[in-house]
């Protein structure tokens, strides 16, 4: 597996700390967000890169992980418990102490690559079992809750809780749920990808919501209540007189849940569509040329 510099993606230094880390990735994520591109390949291939970055460097033992070992950070524990046993077994036929930097390479490639181990080596080291993993395909609606569902990974059924406030693309691990450890290693872990497909009439940007709502002329004119859709269910209104078009208003917590904070919700921003008045009666357009001469 070639390296990927996950720094380079999120475009922060190797000593960034963990705020400018989560500041850049959501800078990047709301720029690449699938449901800002749609049908934009280059930009879905750039969310998912994205996100795998920040899975990584926004976790402290991943990081130090991902910065001692590179591309075989996920099996920085198994190697260094592997080379510790090798040690032990090849000392009194060699002398030798660890791994020189080619075995090292060599080791990976053999113990998580596909290649054969050579005899007599490593054969009672404890190794994690393969991970795996699954996409799970959801609706927007199916994440405003907390909820169970039941997922088939290998033919073996898993009741999961799906957290609310999940995102399209987002990869969450559940351990212990891959592969069958080698030699009584430990099991290796499920990575679940949502995708999450938006048929709603809100765009969702992070845990705000957006929404267009039309007004009739003499609403925006005038002022008065209007009832408007929320995620939740509908609200009402008060509109202020001479309301302009394309004004935004902010609901505040009527957004979408934030993931992980149980009753946080972001905002819902409404922007104002006036709508004008078509096929008007001969009495109308007289009015509107009254109104007209007054102004």
């Amino acid at each position: 597996m070639a390296f990927i510099d996950y720094y380079k993606i999120l475009g922060v230094s190797k000593t960034a700390t963990e705020k400018e880390i989560k500041g850049a990735y959501r800078k990047l994520a709301r720029k690449y967000h699938p449901d800002l591109n749609p049908d934009n390949k280059e930009a879905e291939i750039k969310f998912k890169e994205i996100n795998e970055a920040n899975e990584v460097l926004s976790h402290p033992e991943n990081r130090v992980k991902y910065d001692k070992y590179g591309k075989d950070w996920k099996h920085g524990e198994e190697y260094e418990k592997a080379q510790h046993q090798r040690q032990q077994q090849t000392q009194y036929q060699s002398g030798q102490q660890g791994f020189s930097e080619q075995e090292y390479s060599d080791f990976f490639e053999s113990m998580f690559g596909g290649r054969g181990t050579s005899s007599g080596q490593g054969h009672n080291a404890k190794f994690k079992g393969k991970d795996y993993h699954a996409e799970l395909h959801l609706d927007l609606k199916d994440v405003y809750e907390t909820h169970k569902q039941v997922l088939t990974v290998n033919n073996n059924n898993m009741r999961l809780t799906i957290p609310a406030g999940v995102e399209n693309g987002q990869v969450i691990k559940i351990n212990g749920k891959g592969g069958e450890g080698l030699n009584g290693g430990p099991n290796g872990d499920l990575y679940i990808k949502f995708i999450i497909k938006n048929l709603t009439q809100f765009k969702r940007d992070g845990n705000n919501l957006y929404s267009k709502v039309d007004m009739d002329l003499y609403t925006s004119l005038l002022g008065g209540e209007i009832l408007v859709d929320t995620f939740s269910g509908k609200v009402k209104l008060k509109v202020a007189p001479e309301t302009q078009n394309e004004t935004k208003v902010k609901l505040k917590g009527k957004g979408f849940p934030v993931y992980k904070k149980e009753g946080e919700f972001g905002d819902l921003i409404i922007t104002y569509h006036i709508k004008i008045p078509t096929h008007l009666s001969e009495k109308e357009k007289e009015l509107f040329k009254e109104l007209q001469k007054i102004r």
